[in-house]
């Protein structure tokens, strides 16, 4: 992939990156990271390949790479905002020492923690989080130059045999619509989802 700076990048909006998204899924799994990421996943496509993280800020990309080692011949993607990704930096270096073939990571960025009121990150304006994955040894990361550009990164990353990481730029709208918030559900319905347990 070739790289480009996140100042170039158009500011786009989350659902419909989402939505995007969950147009090309078949089979695969998608791991909702908290609040706004996966209630936009919830609104976009209700499937039962879909986990969404209740309370556990930073885990998406963890999560992730649990399943795809655990299923390696199903793609897996996490969808994750840049807030909590910047607690928990340290599972790129694990996920690129792992190198799953099947693990497409996508960096939603707008520079604040909005759950909470919207404060700036530590990172907003000064850190490139593409940049970051890269030097931690994922060498498939680029930032997506608009949306266009993010349908392309994400086919590629359907085909090609290496973990993947996209960073997108997006605006501060609120989520769209509000995940169940059933852990039990949400677990049971995912593994069925996955074809390890009957549903209930």
């Amino acid at each position: 992939m070739t790289a480009t700076p996140a100042r170039n990048t158009k500011v786009m909006n989350r659902f419909d990156l989402t939505r995007r998204l969950v147009a090309k899924l078949k089979d695969e799994a998608v791991i909702g990271g908290i609040g706004n990421t996966n209630f936009d996943l919830w609104a976009a496509g209700h499937r039962p390949q879909n986990f969404y993280m209740l309370g556990s800020m930073g885990l998406a990309f963890p999560i992730a790479l649990g399943v795809a080692l655990a299923q390696p011949k199903r793609r897996v993607f996490a969808l994750e905002g840049d807030g909590s990704l910047l607690m928990q930096l340290g599972c790129l270096a694990t996920i690129a020492a792992q190198a799953p073939k099947n693990l497409t990571m996508v960096v939603m960025d707008n520079g604040i923690y909005q759950i909470t009121g919207s404060q700036p990150t530590p990172a907003a304006g000064h850190t490139d989080i593409v940049a970051i994955a890269a030097a931690s040894g994922l060498a498939n990361s680029s930032w997506a130059a608009d949306e266009d550009d993010f349908e392309r990164l994400i086919e590629q990353s359907m085909t090609v045999a290496a973990p993947t990481l996209i960073g997108v730029r997006i605006d501060d709208k609120p989520g769209t619509g509000t995940t169940r918030r059933d852990p039990v559900q949400i677990r049971e319905r995912f593994m069925h989802g996955m074809g390890v347990r009957q549903p209930l």
